[in-house]
């Protein structure tokens, strides 16, 4: 299968604002008013990661957790390109349509602590249901993940949590090899959007 891998280290990538000129910008358009060259070309920007997001098939977000959350770069990478007209809109009832269709995701990510189903920290896991929730709403709804944890309480446990992933992530990739004849674009997303750290990275205690 031929794989193109398209990186995006959000640590290391300039990414357009989402405020000044591109908010005004985002209520025109969704007022159904024409913006003026200089709106135009800020908001370029904004349509240009949107146009790359969409041209990938799959994708890999890396991140670790971060107070329970995601990275504040991943957060601003989604609301750069979670716009209304392009990635999601609402039918004449008021209701969304998602935009986004035939996608897969992976997300691998890295806890301090044990959030997994059924530990007593699982109900402080803001990550994984935020990111269900938000990639789910403009319509990427085949999402698995991969969650090393924990990986800051004793060394035997994170290597444990670490092989742990690292199997789940070979046994993803031959279903997904498998069952998808896809293009792969890659975070750091491996796609889309992601933390250069890894396991390693400042996570949650």
């Amino acid at each position: 299968m031929d794989v193109d891998v398209d990186t995006i280290d959000l640590y290391d990538h300039s990414l357009p604002s989402v405020a000044g000129d591109n908010i005004k910008s985002k209520y025109t358009l969704m007022a159904g008013m024409p913006i003026d060259d200089r709106h135009a070309r800020s908001w370029r920007e904004i349509e240009m990661l949107i146009e790359h997001f969409l041209s990938a098939d799959l994708y890999l977000i890396s991140a670790p957790m971060w107070n329970l959350g995601i990275p504040y770069a991943l957060k601003y990478y989604i609301d750069c390109i979670v716009q209304p007209g392009y990635l999601f809109s609402y039918n004449s009832e008021g209701q969304v349509v998602p935009l986004v269709t035939n996608r897969k995701m992976v997300c691998s990510t890295s806890r301090g602590g044990d959030y997994s189903p059924g530990s007593y920290m699982h109900a402080y896991d803001f990550q994984e249901p935020y990111l269900r929730a938000i990639f789910g709403f403009v319509g990427v709804t085949d999402i698995e993940f991969i969650n090393a944890e924990p990986t800051d309480v004793t060394l035997d446990l994170r290597e444990a949590a670490l092989a742990r992933a690292l199997q789940r992530a070979v046994d993803l990739a031959t279903q997904i090899a498998a069952d998808t004849p896809i293009g792969f674009l890659g975070p750091d997303l491996e796609s889309v959007a992601g933390d250069p750290g890894g396991a390693g990275a400042a996570q949650n205690a």
